[in-house]
C-alpha cells in the first residue's frame, strides 16, 4: 500500500471521530422539548371589526348639508359591515388551575382567547390582566391539574449559554428551535415602550407566532418569554429578544394583587453620553446617563438633580448606557429612598432620591421681528411671550434658518429647535446667544442644549480656530 493511500485513510479516519466526538459534546434537546411541550399552549384570537361601507351613488358633503337645511338630520346612508380578524401566538402554563402567561400584543383587542394544548384540548381564556410597557398578559382558563412549566432564573443565565424556544411559529404549533444566548440586559432601539425592559438577546429562530411562548434553559427550567425580533424581511434575522422570567413574574404577581404594576419614576430626560459630550463634559469614558431635563415637581427636581447630570450609578447598580437607567428605576419600589451618584462639574455627587410612581401618562416640552445670523450658519431670534407660552418654555432663542452643509446642520441643529444654554450658559436672548458664541474657546468641545419637539437634548460643537 503507497503511503499516500495510508495518509489518506489515516485523515478521514480521524476526522471520523473526531466529527463523532464533537457531536457527542452537543446538547441533545428531544428530552426537553418532551417534557416540557405539555404546557407550552398555541392561542388563537378572534377579534371582530366594524366598518361602514357607503351605498353608491350620490355622496358629497355639501349635498348633505342641503338636505339638511330642508329635512333635517339624515339618517345614515351606509351600512354597518362586521368583520372578523383571526391571530395566533403561544404562551405558557405557570400553574394547575390554569393561570397562562403571553405577550400582551398577542391578545390584544381580542373579542374571544382560545387556547389549544398539545393534547388537542382547548380552553376558552379569560384575561386577568395586561401590562404595556411590558408587553404581558396573565390570562386563566377553567381547568384543573394541568402540566406546568418549571420556572428558573433570568439571573444565572450565561452570554454563550444553550437555550431552547417552544411555540407556534407561521402556526406550526409546537415547534422547537435552539440558540445561545447573545447578550443580556439589552434595551431595544426600536422607540417603544420597551424601554423598562432589559431583554434577553438570543439567536434563537424566532418568527411571527412565537411570541409569547417559553424560553428554556438546558434544565428544562423557563428563564424568558420570547417577545420580539429585529428585522427587514418581517421573519428571523438572527436577532431575537426574551423578557427575562423574574422580571416577568414580578409583574405577574402585581397583575393577581392589583389588577396593574406600579413602576419606580424619576422625571428625566436623558441621552446617551457619546465621546464628544464625555470631552464637553469633562469626563474621560462616556458612561452613564445624560439628564438633558427635568421634568417640574418631578423626584428628580426635588432630590436636587439638574441638567447636565450624568447618572453613572442608582440605587446600586451600575449606568454604563441610557437604557440601564429606565430598567433600573421601573424595578424601584415607588416611594423608596435610594442613592443616586452623578457626574456634576467632572466630580462626583451622592444625591438622595425618592422615587415616584410612574403613572400612564407621565413621560418624560407669534415671532417677533428681529432676527440675527449666528458664526453658527443659522439666523435665530427671540421667543414671542406666546411661543413660551404654548412650549411651556421660560427662556431660549428659535432657530429660524440653518444654512445648508453650515456648521450648525453638520453637527445636528435644525430649523424650529431651540437653543437653551451654550456649556453652563443659559441662554435668554440672542444677544445672550452670541455674547456666549463669541466667548467659546475655539478647537475645544463645548455641548449645546436645546430643545425639540418638547424635548430637550445636548449637542456637542467644536468651533474650528
Amino acid at each position: 500500500m503507497s503511503k499516500f493511500k495510508i495518509a489518506t485513510i489515516l485523515i478521514v479516519f480521524v476526522t471520523f471521530f473526531s466529527s463523532n466526538n464533537y457531536s457527542k459534546d452537543l446538547p441533545n434537546f428531544s428530552e426537553l422539548a418532551s417534557s416540557s411541550s405539555p404546557a407550552v399552549v398555541y392561542i388563537n384570537t378572534v377579534k371582530t371589526i366594524s366598518n361602514q361601507s357607503r351605498s353608491r351613488g350620490f355622496n358629497d358633503p355639501l349635498y348633505d348639508d342641503f338636505l339638511r337645511r330642508f329635512f333635517g338630520e339624515i339618517p345614515n346612508r351606509g351600512q354597518q359591515r362586521e368583520r372578523q380578524v383571526y391571530g395566533t401566538g403561544s404562551g405558557f402554563i405557570l400553574s394547575g388551575d390554569g393561570y397562562l402567561l403571553t405577550n400582551r400584543h398577542v391578545i390584544q383587542g381580542a373579542d374571544e382567547i382560545i387556547v389549544s394544548l398539545s393534547d388537542r384540548r382547548e380552553f376558552k381564556a379569560e384575561l386577568i390582566g395586561s401590562d404595556e410597557r411590558a408587553d404581558l398578559a396573565l390570562l386563566k382558563v377553567e381547568a384543573t391539574n394541568l402540566p406546568t412549566v418549571k420556572l428558573g432564573t433570568s439571573k444565572e443565565l450565561k452570554v454563550g449559554e444553550w437555550v431552547v424556544a417552544i411555540g407556534s411559529p407561521f402556526q406550526l404549533n409546537f415547534s422547537v428551535t435552539a440558540g445561545i444566548v447573545s447578550a443580556k440586559g439589552r434595551s431595544i432601539p426600536n422607540g417603544s415602550d420597551s424601554t423598562y425592559v432589559p431583554f434577553i438577546q438570543t439567536d434563537v429562530a424566532i418568527n411571527p407566532g412565537n411570541s409569547g411562548g417559553p424560553l428554556f434553559n438546558l434544565s428544562g427550567e423557563v428563564v424568558g418569554i420570547n417577545s420580539q425580533i429585529l428585522t427587514r424581511s418581517g421573519g428571523y434575522m438572527g436577532v431575537a429578544f426574551a423578557i427575562p422570567i423574574d422580571y416577568a413574574m414580578n409583574i405577574v404577581e402585581q397583575l393577581k394583587d392589583k389588577g396593574y404594576v406600579a413602576r419606580g419614576w424619576l422625571g428625566v430626560s436623558i441621552q446617551e453620553v457619546t465621546r464628544d459630550l464625555a470631552e464637553a463634559l469633562g469626563m474621560e469614558i462616556p458612561k452613564g446617563a445624560l439628564i438633558s431635563q427635568v421634568i417640574e415637581d418631578s423626584p428628580a427636581e426635588k432630590a436636587g438633580l439638574l441638567e447636565r447630570d450624568v447618572i453613572i450609578e442608582f440605587d446600586g447598580a451600575n449606568i454604563i448606557y441610557q437604557g440601564d437607567l429606565p430598567q433600573t428605576v421601573g424595578t424601584v419600589k415607588p416611594g423608596s429612598k435610594v442613592e443616586a451618584i452623578v457626574l456634576r462639574d467632572g466630580k462626583q455627587k451622592v444625591i438622595q432620591v425618592e422615587v415616584g410612581e410612574l403613572s400612564e401618562t407621565k413621560e418624560v416640552a407669534k415671532s417677533p421681528k428681529k432676527s440675527q445670523r449666528s458664526p453658527l450658519d443659522i439666523i435665530v431670534r427671540n421667543l414671542s411671550f406666546e411661543e413660551k407660552s404654548q412650549k411651556d418654555i421660560k427662556f431660549g432663542v428659535i432657530v429660524e434658518e440653518v444654512e445648508l452643509n453650515g456648521l450648525a446642520a453638520k453637527i445636528g441643529i435644525r430649523k424650529g429647535d431651540i437653543i437653551t444654554s451654550i456649556g453652563k450658559v443659559k441662554i435668554r436672548n440672542v444677544k445672550e446667544f452670541l455674547r456666549s458664541l463669541e466667548a467659546v474657546e475655539r478647537d475645544k468641545t463645548i455641548d449645546i442644549g436645546l430643545m425639540r419637539n418638547g424635548n430637550q437634548r445636548f449637542l456637542t460643537l467644536r468651533l474650528p480656530k
